[in-house]
């Protein structure tokens, strides 16, 4: 017979399923969650501890150990909430639902910055409003006949671009921040030496071409969803869908 020791340890999700043995009291997994949320809105990732939650959920501080083993599990109950926001389409095609899982991930990113700044563990988690989202997608995926490697990998690409495009936007609209910025071209103001340096050696008349003629230097939104469209594009393309 096994050690009890060696059996593997419930996670999270599978204990929350379990109905409670008592009636639920004013702390819940939830209502964790929304406390963490807004922490981390407000101040960030590293302003969460299991303290600073008792404190602001007003129990003691090992209350909130009945529902999370610790901090780790406190950001799955976050990204498991803020997904539950992101809602796709039912009964919709392909190509609806991908770019309204697009453009509602990058809303999400930009509501709550400290996605971006999840450990790799929190940002590969597997919770039941992601599975959700996921489901949705691959079986709209799915409908057209895709086998399953293929069904996935236009999943993941289109979760890429949206990851890699975000990239960019956050680490501006960070810089901004820090600087007290509410306009693009005060950014390119401070980065105005060192490109009119690059300009002067001749080696990038393309880009120069960029800087001299392009009207929406600052129009993220309609940089990300005209990416997206190419994306969608080529994946139409390609399979012929």
């Amino acid at each position: 017979m096994a050690d009890e020791k060696d059996a593997p340890r419930e996670h999270l999700w599978e204990r929350l399923e379990r109905p409670a043995p008592t009636p639920r009291q004013t702390l819940t997994a939830e209502r964790i969650a929304s406390v963490a949320v807004g922490i981390a809105d407000a101040e960030g990732l590293d302003a969460i501890t299991m303290r600073r939650l008792a404190t602001e959920l007003g129990v003691a501080p090992m209350a909130a150990y009945r529902y999370v083993a610790g901090k780790d599990e406190v950001l799955e109950l976050m990204v498991n909430l803020i997904y539950a926001d992101l809602r796709l389409p039912e009964n919709a095609g392909w190509r609806e639902t991908m770019r309204t899982l697009a453009l509602g991930t990058r809303e999400l990113m930009l509501k709550h910055l400290w996605l971006a700044r999840l450990s790799p563990q929190a940002m590969l988690s597997l919770t039941p409003s992601r599975m959700a989202i996921a489901e949705r997608s691959l079986q709209a995926l799915g409908d057209l006949g895709l086998d399953a490697d293929t069904m996935m990998g236009v999943f993941r690409a289109v979760d890429a671009y949206v990851h890699g495009a975000m990239n960019y936007e956050l680490s501006l609209k960070s810089l901004m921040q820090e600087h007290g910025w509410t306009e693009g071209h005060q950014v390119r103001a401070d980065l105005g030496p060192q490109m009119t340096w690059h300009m002067r050696t001749g080696r990038y008349p393309t880009f120069q071409r960029y800087l001299e003629t392009a009207i929406r230097k600052d129009a993220l939104e309609w940089q990300f969803e005209t990416g997206l469209g190419y994306v969608l594009d080529g994946i139409a393309a390609d399979l012929k869908i």
